[in-house]
């Protein structure tokens, strides 16, 4: 006669082949970067051939992607969608999201929300404005840490070892003026860009920080230059400070 399965077996009862799978996505998330077919197998205890037969099947579902041009995987459209659910629910997030509606309202530009992704700094949330932008930004778009006001913010105010794995993925070198631009950045507590990196286009950004000084995310007003009010002193950045200081009283 089988022996008939206790409560706590049956409770623990799982699909191995999803264990399996769910191997090379924490191996991905762990590291942070796109990782080669060897690399990735390896991370996970697979063979190269074993991991490749779980990527069809995470690949097919959207889990991860493989770059065409590189070979190299990184987490796909559902990844993506499911962390962007997690981050919802996260108290920065939802203590943002209702301000920059506001803001996007009250001052006809668009509106950024940034947090810091294995590329770079990356929107989680684009709030569009009143004015029409030339520009293709959108949920999931990855900031130039040099190049873009949301990028330098990133370099200005979050942490160290986050901002240098950001800067090796996008190939950046600290060179000597941007480090004292980032010194002037930290001492102003906002940055713009003027026409860059796209012509016609200018924006500012601020960071926000929780009550212990650690930055959670940046929100980034982005309007067509002539419109978009980018003195230091301006209305755009005093909504911006207000909204950042709103986001910051709430996590305290």
């Amino acid at each position: 006669m089988a022996r008939s399965e206790t409560g706590e077996e049956k409770k623990q009862r799982g699909v191995q082949s999803v264990e399996v799978g769910a191997r090379l996505l924490d191996a991905l998330a762990a590291r942070r970067e796109p990782l080669a077919l060897s690399t990735l197998a390896e991370a996970a205890g697979l063979s190269s051939a074993q991991a490749h037969t779980y990527l069809v099947s995470l690949t097919r579902l959207g889990l991860v992607k493989r770059d065409a041009l590189t070979g190299n995987y990184e987490p796909g459209p559902l990844s993506l969608r499911l962390g962007l659910l997690n981050l919802e629910h996260q108290p920065a997030y939802r203590a943002a999201a209702p301000r920059v509606s506001a803001l996007a309202l009250a001052t006809g530009m668009s509106v950024a929300v940034s947090v810091a992704g294995p590329q770079g700094p990356t929107i989680v949330r684009y709030e569009r404005g009143g004015y029409p932008l030339h520009v293709n930004l959108h949920v999931g778009t990855v900031m130039s840490l040099s190049a873009t006001a949301t990028g330098r913010i990133f370099r200005a105010f979050d942490n160290d070892a986050r901002v240098a794995a950001m800067l090796a993925h996008q190939a950046e070198a600290v060179a000597p003026e941007m480090a004292a631009r980032i010194d002037e950045i930290r001492a102003r507590g906002i940055e713009r860009s003027v026409d860059a990196p796209s012509p016609g286009v200018s924006s500012m950004s601020v960071p926000v920080f929780d009550g212990a000084r650690r930055m959670q995310l940046a929100l980034t007003a982005i309007g067509p230059t002539g419109l978009c009010d980018v003195d230091w002193d301006g209305a755009l950045a005093h909504a911006l400070k207000d909204a950042a200081r709103d986001i910051t009283g709430l996590l305290s």
